[in-house]
């Protein structure tokens, strides 16, 4: 009921300050969904086509999968459009349902550049929920409302995301990271490639840069240098996320201390034709290190690569062929050839998860302070959990504003949802 009091009202400001033609749909709620009616696909169509996407934060917000599901959809899209245009494509503006610590934000949505006490100083301490139910708080509500719906008509106007094919809705992972796992969840990207200085006889320099980061094997189609995209896309999962260059890091791993984190190694299939990176990276290879997994991104329209395609990638194999056909499917077919930044997309997360997999199988276990022996070891550091894990939601589907169903159809319920607004 009080959500969607607020999603009427945000559509009605947004109808008033916008030319939108009467009879036009302002905004999506998911809430109209019910089970039995497509709602994945419909859920999915509007992640891919809406042009803001409003979250409702509050505690519930962020502990619910489906929203999570929501968020990593529809960011996904902001990453992929940024990767086109080296440009920043922000259009998420978060709504505090009810306020959330800083503590308990996961890494999306505390990285957002976001100043809620535009909103007023009551809406701030109490949220939208607060101001919504006690009447003495109306005033407040009001000038919440349309200063959302400013800020959601501004984001609208001045950042234009494109249209994407819907993804398939169940299948994507969430924003928030697995439930009850730790907020300090980090993963290393290094970027095997040369610099433009240093490249072999006959290679063109447009796809580099000054160093191995600043490599963009999908020019001219993309203009955001590869390890950036994969910092973000990493970043989507609910990571912190470090880069650095094979060049710099390889004389600095050891396969004798256990792993500190889970890794993505990002190969040039060029750099076979230096033989000093050749070997090191054969050196590399045969250290048993399962929780690095390797992508290679591969052009098609690269001329110059597509007539060596056959010799590099066999090069290759013979240089890597312990990472070249170690793990699941999708490490496999990510170590063979990423055609283009929308596949990068979609299986770097199943890459990223599977060296997590890995990195927990093989991370030093230590017991918990006064252990007595009658507890199961628990892993602490970067992927370990801060504490017990939290429940997981009910197994409904998802509900106002891009939230979940939590079993309350109280008028009161206290929970966070997302509002998927076009405008």
């Amino acid at each position: 009921m009080w959500v969607e009091r607020l999603f009427r009202d945000l559509c009605s400001h947004v109808m008033a300050l916008t030319d939108l033609p009467a009879g036009a749909e302002a905004g999506f709620m998911d809430r109209e969904i019910r089970s039995g009616e497509g709602w994945s696909e419909r859920l999915g169509a509007a992640l891919a086509t809406c042009r803001v996407f409003v979250p409702l934060f509050s505690p519930r917000y962020f502990a619910s999968e489906m929203c999570g599901k929501e968020w990593y959809a529809f960011a996904q899209r902001a990453i992929h459009q940024g990767a086109l245009s080296n440009q920043p494509a922000e259009a998420i503006v978060p709504a505090l349902w009810v306020p959330v610590p800083p503590s308990q934000l996961p890494g999306p949505a505390e990285r957002l550049q976001f100043n809620h006490n535009t909103f007023g100083e009551r809406y701030v301490t109490d949220g939208l929920y607060g101001l919504i139910k006690l009447r003495g708080y109306a005033e407040q509500y009001e000038r919440a409302v349309y200063e959302l719906a400013k800020r959601i008509v501004r984001v609208a106007e001045t950042v234009r995301l494109e249209p994407v094919r819907p993804l398939d809705y169940r299948g994507v992972p969430s924003a928030f990271g697995p439930t009850g796992s730790s907020p300090a969840r980090t993963l290393h990207v290094t970027v095997a490639a040369a610099s433009r200085h240093d490249l072999p006889d006959g290679r063109s320099p447009e796809y580099y840069g000054d160093s191995a980061l600043e490599w963009n094997p999908y020019h001219p189609v993309a203009q955001r240098p590869i390890a950036y995209v994969a910092e973000d896309l990493v970043k989507n999962l609910n990571y912190q996320t470090s880069i650095g260059s094979f060049d710099d890091e390889a004389g600095h791993y050891d396969s004798k201390q256990p792993p500190t984190r889970p890794e993505i190694l990002i190969v040039d299939r060029w750099v076979v034709e230096d033989e000093h990176r050749r070997q090191r990276l054969a050196a590399f290879d045969q250290e048993s290190r399962p929780w690095v997994n390797v992508v290679v991104p591969w052009n098609r329209y690269d001329h110059q690569s597509r007539a060596k395609e056959i010799e590099l990638a066999r090069r290759l194999e013979e240089t890597l062929p312990v990472k070249m056909g170690q793990g699941r499917a999708a490490c496999r077919a990510a170590a063979n050839g990423v055609a283009n930044m929308e596949t990068l997309g979609q299986i770097l997360p199943q890459v990223v998860e599977a060296a997590a997999q890995q990195f927990l199988r093989h991370a030093q276990v230590y017991l918990p302070a006064g252990n007595t022996h009658t507890e199961r070891p628990r892993l602490l550091g970067p992927m370990g959990m801060s504490g017990p894990p939290a429940p997981r939601p009910a197994p409904f589907p998802p509900d106002t504003f891009g939230g979940h169903n939590d079993g309350n159809d109280s008028n009161d319920t206290d929970r966070g949802d997302a509002d998927d607004s076009e405008s």
